[in-house]
């Protein structure tokens, strides 16, 4: 895509806090924009509406979102904590499935449970009318094993769910023919929940698809760059158990196997590229000091910032198992899970989501080209269609960021409550443009069609 292409835009004047507007386009937004750190977050999220910026768009439909999230902040916030302090690790999320299934139902969602085959995943959705696009959101629900909600899953799935409520009552209230689409998407962390239901055609049905993620970062930013790109790679050594003091030339041992295949890889690491990742545990079972170990399995992960380079870095790291088996005669088996792709973020609705979180005070940062270090199945589905996975900050403490007990604790605050409630504002609003501004929706198709086309960001 272009830095820029003419056609329309909002621009906010400093000096007068208000937002003019024309006619849409779709516009690279490469620097930050200026904004205030004064003030309570909590009180900035639930408070009413602010006056210092008119809507970027339909001014009604913007006012009805508002409204909305503003009056389902206490229920969010129940929900949230609810899901925070029952901690389910993937595929095995039933508690926070049948509270967001409730929950939905509640809210007149149609909800669909245990949703195509897959037992946590679910699917709420809400019509008006016939023959109107269709936008889709997501809640993810999994935590981490031994240290819970460490990523603010729980902060996820609250923002699907006020997104969608807050779109579908719009629709309705101004009549729009459009659908809403929620999926409970199961075990993120590892187990490619999204990847199942792409395959079972769970997105099918969609125009668009948006959700956000908590992180670390400065107060009041947010960001819609990439992810790495990832392969989930298992290796199981298979020797013979020897005495290892007695008769240690009769064993063929696997626990060395595993040592080789990690040292290789270690040095491996000095030769491939600074974006590039390799990490991997060991285990074992019936290990003992006096016995030389006859199986090991090893676990590794291998990230790059695409899909492309993941496959070439993939055939050098099985090289370093295949020698350690070679080399200590052991026999390998060999197994990959599916791949997890990076996220193309589509260019237009990234721009939207900036615009408008700007009117929130969240500074948005495009920086599409540089990748973050974790990886997310969501990026399968920005293959699939027009996707948006914007991550915004909540305050944590030093050295508490994704994937730490800090993270955990801090995903619990009514500040990081805040800050979710604020990026569901722009995300809803951004979905809500979605289905009902027709020429917006062609750019952000020819967005998605281009980036496929160039294999770049969509």
């Amino acid at each position: 895509m272009a830095d820029s292409t003419q056609a329309a835009t909002h621009v906010h004047d400093p000096n007068s806090g208000s937002v003019a507007q024309s006619d849409f386009h779709c516009v690279s937004a490469g620097e930050g924009v200026a904004f205030s750190t004064t003030g309570d977050w909590e009180k900035e999220a639930t408070g009413k509406p602010p006056s210092y910026a008119e809507p970027l768009f339909r001014p009604d439909v913007v006012k009805t979102i508002e409204e909305e999230i503003y009056n389902l902040s206490d229920e969010l916030r129940e929900l949230s904590l609810k899901i925070h302090d029952h901690p389910e690790i993937g595929y095995e999320e039933k508690y926070a499935h049948d509270t967001l299934t409730a929950f939905m139902r509640d809210h007149d969602f149609d909800v669909t449970p245990h949703y195509l085959g897959l037992e946590t995943a679910w699917r709420a959705a809400f019509e008006v009318g016939k023959g109107g696009r269709t936008v889709g959101f997501q809640s993810e629900m999994d935590a981490l094993p031994g240290i819970g909600h460490a990523c603010g899953h729980n902060l996820i799935a609250i923002i699907g769910v006020g997104c969608a409520i807050a779109v579908a009552r719009a629709i309705k209230k101004h009549d729009v023919a459009a659908k809403v689409v929620l999926l409970g998407t199961p075990a993120e962390e590892g187990g490619q929940g999204k990847v199942k239901l792409i395959d079972a055609g769970g997105y099918k049905e969609m125009d668009a698809c948006l959700m956000a993620h908590p992180s670390a970062g400065p107060p009041r930013s947010a960001g819609t760059g990439s992810s790495l790109a990832v392969q989930v790679l298992t290796a199981q050594y298979f020797g013979h158990t020897a005495h290892a003091a007695g008769a240690p030339w009769e064993g063929k041992n696997a626990l060395d196997a595993a040592f080789l295949a990690y040292s290789a890889i270690s040095v491996l690491r000095q030769q491939i590229k600074p974006t590039h990742r390799t990490h991997g545990i060991i285990e074992g079972r019936d290990w003992a000091a006096n016995v030389i170990p006859g199986y090991s399995k090893c676990r590794w992960y291998i990230r790059a910032p695409t899909r492309a380079e993941v496959q070439v870095l993939h055939g050098r790291v099985k090289k370093c198992f295949e020698a350690a088996a070679l080399a200590t005669d052991c026999r390998m088996e060999w197994s990959e899970q599916g791949g997890t792709y990076d996220v193309r973020q589509n260019e237009c609705l990234a721009d939207e989501f900036t615009r408008v979180a700007e009117r929130y005070g969240i500074q948005a940062s495009r920086q599409i080209q540089a990748a973050v270090g974790g990886s997310t199945d969501f990026g399968n589905v920005t293959y699939e269609l027009p996707s948006l996975h914007p991550s915004f900050a909540i305050p944590t403490e030093p050295g508490g960021g994704n994937h730490t007990t800090l993270f955990t604790k801090a995903a619990a605050t009514k500040e990081a409550h805040a800050a979710a409630l604020q990026t569901a504002k722009a995300l809803a609003i951004t979905g809500a443009r979605i289905v009902i501004d027709d020429s917006f929706m062609a750019e952000v198709k020819k967005a998605y069609d281009e980036g496929r086309t160039t294999g770049t960001v969509g």
